[in-house]
């Protein structure tokens, strides 16, 4: 019902003074009045004030250390999709090439094992294809190795007569050979991080730990990295956008679209500046549509490959589970490989591309009482030939998150297979521990790849096997990861130049939900530690 026009305002009644008012009355309303005026500004004063310090705060400065393929790359994920949703989200529909990629060269890593099965093949057709995971290797003393140089894998000579693969394997395989292309094309657009080149002979865990080495000038290439190969993405992305519009209009407008195509095209003169660009990102966007067109093409057979018995059981006597690996997509093959794919967070998160060199992440917090507050989050790459990189970066830092993947007890570097990588990182972690420069800086150790870990334990593959030192404690997940954890923390405390304390978390980060308690706990720490520093200078 409207209110009576001639009806008091109920605003004007509440603040109106009371009838009948004396004087005295009066000044002390008027007092306690101007006293609630002060305190009201002084709180849009301190507001203000709070958001003009927050513009000018350092940013927090995180730098994530571990070796290649120990999660880090997944760890920036996480902080993104917690604290940037809205930028994490603009750069979603980028990763869509990286994910083909991923799907792809699983399927090129299980040909190329089919092809080595062949009587007529015996070895790989394809130079670019990569192993997935090594054999077990043993260890001696506490989590040590040691191993004879000519100690490698052999590939086992094919048996004409035992070959397991038959007339339709090899149709199959047949049908799936245009992925070799699709593969080489998606790399090309991708860039340098897309491949997976393995190097050896460089050097130990902790290079800028060896006598005489020097610290070099370092600077982020933009153009290396997953960061840059997005970049490129993107703007193929938007150029895919802007041709789909075309096509439509030009299909919609019938006969017109003739005449618009006899129209003079424009000179070099008017678009001189960016020719260039725009040709290479018109190539890139033809490249992944036709990747995706094939891709496409191909879901059935890609499906009916990964299903089929008799590679499942070619894989397991080569003892290759690829999808133990990274970016590894063959159980959402028709999802993925279906027109008009987008990914998935959970598909951003376990999506594989390979960092090269330091990559920058900013990430500017966006909701919450930190709105505004921004972090920086170094990204290295872990191969050891990369690992001179990392020096110029422990200067001026809050923390640094080490990540350790726990699954790999018994597996070896790719880099140099008389390593262990648990001892790798073992070894890594005591260089970073003992660095002098560090002593100040919080460290904080994810124990990483637990779902890995225990599904290893749940095929039977025991520890103590390959650490010895593990002894006749139980083959459960639980008790090899406080073992190792313990063997983490022996070394902290031994090693570091100060007493410091042991921060350490159980994680698998591409469980996205488990993840996010995780690093909004770190965030905390880190903060906390951060303001307790502050108070000191």
């Amino acid at each position: 019902m409207a209110r009576d026009v001639e009806s008091p305002d109920p605003l004007a009644v509440a603040i109106a003074p009371p009838p009948n008012e004396t004087p005295n009355e009066r000044w002390q309303r008027e007092q306690r009045e101007a006293q609630a005026r002060r305190i009201s500004e002084q709180i849009d004063e301190q507001i203000r004030a709070e958001r003009q310090a927050l513009k000018k705060r350092k940013p927090m400065k995180l730098l994530l250390l571990g070796q290649s393929e120990s999660g880090k790359s997944t760890t920036v994920k996480n902080f993104q999709l917690a604290y940037a949703y809205d930028a994490f989200m603009a750069e979603r529909a980028a990763w869509r090439a990286v994910i083909h990629l991923n799907l792809v060269r699983s399927i090129n890593g299980i040909l190329d094992v089919l092809y080595r099965e062949l009587p007529e093949n015996g070895s790989s057709s394809d130079p670019n294809a990569r192993p997935y995971t090594p054999g077990p290797v043993s260890m001696t003393g506490p989590l040590d190795v040691d191993m004879d140089e000519d100690e490698e894998d052999r590939e086992p000579t094919p048996d004409p007569s035992g070959c397991p693969l038959n007339e339709s394997h090899r149709a199959l395989m047949l049908r799936l050979g245009p992925l070799r292309k699709v593969q080489r094309d998606l790399e090309r657009c991708l860039g340098a991080a897309s491949t997976e080149e393995v190097h050896s002979g460089s050097g130990g865990a902790a290079p800028w730990n060896v006598g005489g080495w020097r610290p070099r000038e370092f600077a982020v290439t933009t153009r290396s990295g997953w960061k840059g190969a997005l970049g490129r993405v993107r703007a193929a992305g938007r150029l895919s956008f802007d041709s789909t519009v075309r096509r439509q209009e030009r299909r919609t407008e019938g006969a017109a679209s003739d005449a618009q195509t006899s129209r003079p095209k424009p000179t070099t003169a008017n678009y001189h500046h960016s020719s260039t660009a725009h040709d290479d990102e018109e190539g890139d966007d033809q490249s992944t549509e036709a990747a995706a067109e094939i891709i496409a093409s191909c879901a059935d057979d890609m499906q009916a490959l990964w299903l089929d018995p008799t590679v499942k059981s070619v894989l397991s006597k080569q003892g290759m589970r690829p999808e133990e690996g990274p970016g590894f997509f063959l159980y959402d093959v028709r999802r993925i490989a279906s027109r008009g794919y987008q990914p998935t967070e959970d598909d951003v998160v376990r999506a594989r591309l390979r960092t090269m060199g330091v990559q920058e992440h900013r990430i500017m917090v966006e909701k919450g009482t930190e709105a505004g507050c921004e972090w920086l989050i170094y990204d290295v790459g872990g191969a050891r030939s990369l690992r001179h990189a990392w020096y110029p970066y422990f200067d001026d830092i809050n923390a640094i998150i080490f990540l350790a993947p726990i699954n790999c007890f018994d597996e070896r570097l790719a880099e140099d297979r008389r390593v262990n990588r648990l001892q790798d990182s073992l070894q890594l972690w005591k260089a970073v521990c003992s660095t002098k420069l560090l002593a100040g800086v919080q460290l904080i150790l994810f124990l990483n790849k637990c779902d890995l870990l225990r599904k290893k334990l749940a095929r039977g593959v025991r520890v103590v096997d390959s650490v010895p030192s593990y002894g006749t404690k139980p083959n459960e997940p639980e008790i090899a990861a406080r073992y190792f954890r313990s063997q983490f923390k022996d070394i902290s405390q031994r090693h570091s130049p100060v007493p410091r304390v042991f921060y350490s978390f159980l994680t698998s980060v591409v469980d996205t939900k488990a993840t996010r308690i995780t690093v909004a706990t770190v965030r905390e720490g880190i903060q906390r530690n951060n303001l307790k520093s502050a108070v000191f200078l």
